[in-house]
């Protein structure tokens, strides 16, 4: 349950906080869109192709159950299923039967899905390095590091 706040009670940001966190929320839609038009100009992928395919490229045997890429993703089951059901037109993926368990299914990167990974993931590394990592110094970057693993480790946990 998440925890309200009594009246009288907020902690409002302050003016460096409020700055700080605007920030923030606008370098990541800037860099989620910079990132995504790069992605589809250079590949024709979208960014949720390319997170599944990279989820499928690092699994043993190309291959999750969907429950587990779902979680990896941080999606909902009706947001990954019907973006397999595109992938799979397009014969990127496979879905089919686990064979441990009759319930659940499978996704599997097919030849063409792994093409597809390994044309894009260049130009998609060249592109995160250039708008950030070559930006930073590496006292910045282990900073940046130590802040992000703070907040998330702060983070409640997601829903199983």
């Amino acid at each position: 349950m998440v925890q309200g706040v009594v009246a009288g009670e907020v902690r409002w940001l302050d003016a460096r906080e409020a700055r700080v966190w605007r920030l923030y929320r606008d370098v990541q839609r800037e860099l989620g869109s910079a990132l995504e038009r790069r992605l589809t100009v250079i590949s024709g992928l979208s960014g949720a192709d390319y997170a599944v395919l990279v989820a499928l490229s690092e699994a043993q045997c190309d291959s999750l159950r969907t429950r587990d890429l779902g979680r990896a993703l941080g999606w909902e089951r009706s947001r990954l299923s019907h973006q397999v059901s595109r992938m799979e037109k397009r014969g990127q993926v496979v879905r089919f039967e686990c064979d441990t368990d009759g319930r659940g299914s499978m996704v599997k990167l097919t030849p063409a899905g792994r093409a597809a990974i390994e044309a894009a993931a260049p130009d998609h590394v060249e592109a995160v390095r250039a708008y950030v990592f070559d930006r930073l110094t590496p006292e910045e970057l282990d900073a940046f590091g130590d802040v992000l693993q703070r907040i998330f480790s702060g983070l409640p946990p997601a829903k199983p």
